[in-house]
């Protein structure tokens, strides 16, 4: 690492500065992050390994779960050990080439998620809207070319991020990252250079992946809820929208959170910086937290599933 005039060129080392304001008390907010974080890992776990081992489950919407559920797994564990490191272990230091691999790591399994969202309201749209077509439409083909179709445009999108900042930017004026992890927008406003292009790409990557998810999941639930009104009896319209209810749950604390978190990186100077690490962190935690408990709860199959595999043996 060299210093010139104040400015570092290309650091070897990053340092995680945190929670900003909130330095003297995250030890204490690593315990309910810690506790998500351990509750997402045996929730999500328990969800992949019933749908995996049970036959009758093996669906198109259990499939897709189930890509959620490893999903969540792989993105709380990209951020979490890092962020308790810094609050609990006094580390917050990284690697350059490291913190770059930690961010392709989150941003493609945000991507991938988005794309399973997706996957899930097609799903559930050719099942409300066309019932008598749905096993013909999600063949087992089907199913496996949008699993590659959710898993690899994200990982490809994202590595010019990585290749426009290590091949661009070599002046940054501190290595002092204002965050818990490495997020895109967090590292390339530490340069002095032009970040024109990154940004430009940035947005460009995100509107791809996410936005086009965002629209694409948006009008399927309405074709799906105009579907389900125009249904002639009440308990078919009840049973119809109770299966979306846990798909609408989750595309609602995702997107919401999601869109909060990229915008305040482009108009952050009107929120405290401690409120938008804060709930950038609960972006990335809550889903993998909640979804086996919205899931479990409300689909009807895998709930039975739980219950005998945790009841069956004691009263064996």
């Amino acid at each position: 690492m060299f210093v010139t005039n104040g400015t570092v060129f290309m650091p070897s080392m990053l340092t995680f500065i945190g929670i900003p304001g909130l330095e003297t008390v995250q030890c204490w907010i690593g315990i309910p992050f810690c506790a998500m974080y351990v509750m997402a890992l045996i929730g999500n776990s328990l969800l992949v390994i019933i749908i995996k081992s049970e036959p009758s489950l093996h669906e198109p919407m259990y499939i897709f779960l189930a890509m959620l559920g490893a999903t969540a797994i792989t993105l709380s564990t990209s951020i979490v050990p890092t962020m308790l490191g810094i609050f609990w272990l006094h580390l917050p230091e990284i690697y350059f080439d490291a913190c770059l691999f930690q961010m392709w790591l989150i941003h493609t399994f945000q991507g991938i998620e988005s794309g399973v969202l997706l996957a899930m309201a097609l799903d559930r749209y050719v099942a409300i809207c066309y019932p008598l077509r749905h096993a013909t439409i999600f063949t087992r083909q089907l199913v496996t070319h949008i699993g590659v179709g959710v898993t690899l445009p994200p990982a490809v999108l994202v590595i010019p991020c990585l290749l426009l900042i290590k091949c661009r930017l070599k002046l940054y004026r501190t290595r002092l990252i204002s965050h818990t992890y490495c997020e895109h927008m967090a590292l390339v406003k530490l340069a002095t250079e032009d970040v024109y292009v990154n940004k430009f790409y940035g947005l460009l990557g995100a509107f791809i992946v996410g936005g086009l998810d965002f629209i694409l999941i948006t009008l399927s639930y309405i074709q799906i809820f105009v579907t389900v009104f125009h249904l002639p009896q009440k308990e078919a319209r009840l049973k119809a929208f109770n299966t979306c209810v846990p798909h609408i749950s989750v595309f609602f604390q995702f997107y919401l959170l999601a869109f909060f978190s990229f915008f305040t990186h482009r108009s952050g100077s009107y929120i405290p910086a401690y409120i938008h690490i804060t709930l950038s962190n609960l972006y990335l935690l809550v889903p993998p937290f909640l979804n086996p408990f919205v899931y479990g709860v409300k689909t009807k199959h895998i709930r039975d599933k739980v219950v005998k595999v945790f009841f069956s043996k004691d009263q064996a």
